[in-house]
């Protein structure tokens, strides 16, 4: 008897298909499909994904989807995994004005302190006054550096300047005085006129020191000590910058505002527990310790995090046709980081650096709605379809045909929106477990801490190697070797930090530099991926020990990354374990397990007369 089985594993990221030629039960031949999947995770909308991904493996089978005899999915765990980003604080200026700008071009050198003054009005300055000029956009640069050098030969002492266009080195070039310049400033018409201002602009490759310093904010104003810790936030918005401008007006008021982040509130059932999110992402993490089990999670009510688990609640519930009361919370990661933070009142859309907590939460939802899938593409396509077992358990029947693998055998699949274990023991006891956050944490990460605000990219960023250009015919990769070219670069990638990507360069938009840039994506998989493997294998283990386990295998898309192995191979040898990618079928990869477990799971069960 000759049967086409297709095992189908729906991810957040991908839909993987697993499908096997099957004679008088053996399995015969087997090809592999894939397609990034469509929709949410366990909706219809995956139907579009599960069809393209199927029609890949019948293409290499050499036949038709119709000539499928049955079509297993797995069950979607089922899980979905959502994130978002808490910000613990928000600097807000009011009744002041900070400038943290940071153009490309500043004009001259050094510290000046003045008066602001419009350049229209520098003959009506005072001798005995210092001034830094304003320059609108309608005065060009020639004009702007004779009437400052008309000014200078009255003897009025301009000690800086500030300028709406990019004519910051212009200028310089044309006064018979170096003062620092600062260029670039998009709201010219709110810098307030005759108020105390600083302005500073170190040497190329270097970063100010004064204004960087909240005691050199603080000399400048003339503030109090009380004063001075109130300016703390405006100092570290100006650390790393070659320039800066400081305003103040007459109130002078700078507040820090704390934002409502609120509590997460933990249920295993016998106790719900609390966790401050604005004390960080430990006690969190320590708090769902201790919850172990978990029901349910909340967030308390008129907070951010409140309005985070409700929006991800809500929005699940839509999705799968369900009960909102049916939908629960049964896992959150939370990792600290800091994300760049628009300023209020800035006049150059300044950011500065606050501290976050990011958080990715687990849903888990009645199975019904993945029985509502299956029938769904039954309908479509004519084909019978069954759902298969979890995630977990299929991974690691998958990852067994791993040559060198045995059971029992630990396996930990790293998907897109979760990190799933399985322990499959010598009784094929499977013992799966389940964890938000995986590699669309680190990519959100990587888009928030560089502030790149491009998800696409941070994503390339995570999974391919960077490297500098460092001219047309030679770039430096990012562990430090050199590699030379034959023909010219692009001459648009000059000086830019690219992603190696397999089908071309890509520019990183950020001023960011290639070290600062591995380091952000490495903290990122530390934090999230690392991190989570050691939960999972803690949750697997009945004592919590993870030392008695002796070999972890690898499997799902993010196993694929280029750097993540070796650092999952660093964090285990700690423990005495031995980790490595799985090799699904031999010709796989780490990809494909759970699918082909799926097929697995079918001639297991055929063959026990099931």
């Amino acid at each position: 008897m000759r049967q086409y089985i297709a095992g189908v594993d729906i991810g957040n990221a991908t839909t993987e298909t697993a499908l096997g030629l099957v004679e008088d039960g053996q399995l015969k031949k087997c090809v592999s499909g894939i397609n990034p999947t469509t929709g949410i995770k366990g909706t219809n909308d995956n139907i579009k994904g599960i069809i393209k991904s199927l029609k890949d493996a019948a293409k290499k089978m050499e036949i038709e989807i119709e000539n499928i005899d049955l079509i297993r999915i797995n069950e979607a765990t089922p899980v979905i995994g959502d994130f978002a980003m808490e910000t613990i604080t928000e600097t807000i200026i009011t009744e002041s004005t900070l400038i943290g700008h940071n153009p490309d071009t500043p004009g001259g050198l050094g510290l000046g302190i003045g008066e602001t003054i419009r350049i229209e009005d520098l003959d009506k300055a005072e001798k005995n006054k210092a001034y830094i000029v304003v320059v609108p956009k309608e005065i060009d640069f020639i004009d702007a550096a004779e009437m400052m050098n008309k000014a200078f030969e009255n003897d009025i002492d301009i000690t800086g300047a500030i300028l709406k266009k990019d004519d910051g080195v212009l200028v310089n070039n044309r006064i018979s005085k170096v003062i620092p310049i600062l260029d670039e400033v998009e709201a010219i018409d709110r810098v307030p006129i005759g108020m105390p201002c600083a302005v500073e602009v170190s040497q190329p490759g270097s970063c100010i020191e004064f204004l960087s310093n909240p005691y050199g904010i603080a000399t400048v104003f003339g503030l109090t000590a009380e004063e001075t810790k109130q300016i703390v936030h405006i100092a570290k918005a100006l650390i790393g910058n070659r320039s800066a401008v400081v305003i103040k007006t007459p109130a002078g008021e700078v507040k820090e505002r704390r934002i409502p982040a609120g509590e997460i509130l933990i249920n295993n059932g016998k106790r719900t527990y609390a966790a401050v999110v604005d004390r960080g992402s430990r006690e969190i993490m320590e708090t769902v310790k201790k919850a172990r089990n978990i029901e349910d999670v909340t967030g308390t009510k008129g907070t951010n995090v409140g309005g985070m688990l409700e929006k991800v609640r809500k929005e699940m519930a839509t999705l799968t046709e369900q009960d909102y009361n049916n939908v629960f919370i049964k896992d959150i990661m939370a990792v600290d980081t800091i994300v760049p933070k628009e300023v209020r009142g800035n006049l150059a859309n300044e950011f500065a650096m606050e501290k976050a907590v990011g958080i990715a939460a687990m849903v888990k939802t009645e199975k019904l709605h993945m029985e509502k899938l299956a029938d769904a593409v039954s309908e479509k396509l004519g084909v019978k379809v069954e759902i298969g077992g979890v995630e977990g358990s299929m991974a690691v029947r998958g990852a067994l045909t791993t040559p060198g693998t045995e059971k029992p055998l630990l396996v930990v699949d790293i998907g897109a929106g979760s990190t799933d274990a399985c322990l499959l023991d010598r009784e094929n006891k499977a013992r799966p477990v389940h964890l938000a956050g995986a590699g669309n944490m680190v990519t959100m990460l990587i888009n928030a801490e560089l502030g790149l605000d491009d998800f696409k990219l941070a994503e390339e960023i995570k999974k391919y190697p960077l490297a500098k250009v460092e001219s047309l015919y030679h770039i430096r990769h990012e562990d430090g070797t050199a590699q030379f070219f034959e023909e010219a670069i692009d001459s648009k990638m000059f000086a830019r930090t690219v992603v190696l990507k397999p089908t071309g360069w890509k520019p990183v938009n950020t001023k960011q530099n290639l070290e600062k840039i591995r380091a952000v994506r490495r903290e990122a998989k530390e934090k999230v991926l690392i991190t989570n493997i050691i939960r999972a294998l803690e949750r697997v283990s009945k004592t919590g020990n993870i030392t008695e386990f002796e070999h972890v295998v690898l499997v799902g898309g993010s196993s694929l990354d280029f750097e993540l192995g070796n650092m999952v191979t660093d964090a285990l040898t700690y423990y005495g374990i031995i980790s490595g990618k799985a090799n699904v079928r031999e010709t796989e990869g780490p990809r494909n397990a759970v699918a082909t477990g799926l097929l697995l799971s079918y001639l297991e069960e055929a063959g026990n007369g099931n």
